[in-house]
């Protein structure tokens, strides 16, 4: 045999390029080990419950320094009653302005009164002959008549004392060079 063959032949004792290094193990040995992750998890954990432990013991520590430095009680100071809670007659007793006893019933009988104004006939000024209508009947008259419309120079509130006068009109610049020199200034 000649010198190439004999390299190029592999020999029971050297493994082959592409091929792992022993028949029994499948992966590199080198990689990571799955107990990492696991590791790194009790650590966070760990981590976690040492500063909620210090963060607890901080919050007791200043709670019990508040507490042993409360100034004393003047006992000309009598002790109020809760206020969070009062009574009818209590709320009638305490000065202006008062609060509301019951927020819900009160806002609900609100918004009830107001749906009804929205929704009924009623005048508004019976000696200028001013009516309220409801919503839908308003939103009916104003899409078949229209709204009403104004000209150009006239003003939207008429008035009996105002004196009518002529409209103002107005120049722009080219106008009155023109004029002026038509004029011959």
């Amino acid at each position: 045999m000649s010198d190439d063959k004999m390299t190029s032949q592999p020999t029971s004792n050297q493994p082959m390029p592409n091929q792992p290094t022993s028949s029994h193990d499948g992966f590199e040995h080198e990689d990571l080990t799955s107990k990492g992750p696991y590791y790194f998890m009790a650590g966070l954990v760990l981590l976690g419950l040492v500063i909620y432990l210090i963060a607890f013991g901080v919050y007791h520590a200043l709670d019990k320094y508040e507490t042993a430095h409360q100034p004393a009680v003047s006992p000309m100071v009598t002790p109020e009653a809760d206020t969070r809670t009062m009574t009818h007659e209590e709320t009638q007793t305490f000065p202006q302005p008062r609060l509301e006893e019951n927020e819900r019933t009160q806002l609900r009988s609100f918004i009830e009164d107001q749906d009804q104004k929205l929704a009924t006939y009623d005048w508004v000024d019976k000696d200028k002959g001013i009516l309220r209508i409801p919503i839908d009947r308003a939103m009916e008259l104003v899409a078949k008549r229209g709204l009403p419309v104004h000209a150009e120079g006239a003003s939207p509130v008429p008035s009996s004392a105002a004196q009518p006068s002529a409209p103002v009109k107005k120049q722009t610049p080219k106008a009155r060079t023109t004029k002026a020199a038509a004029s011959g200034n």
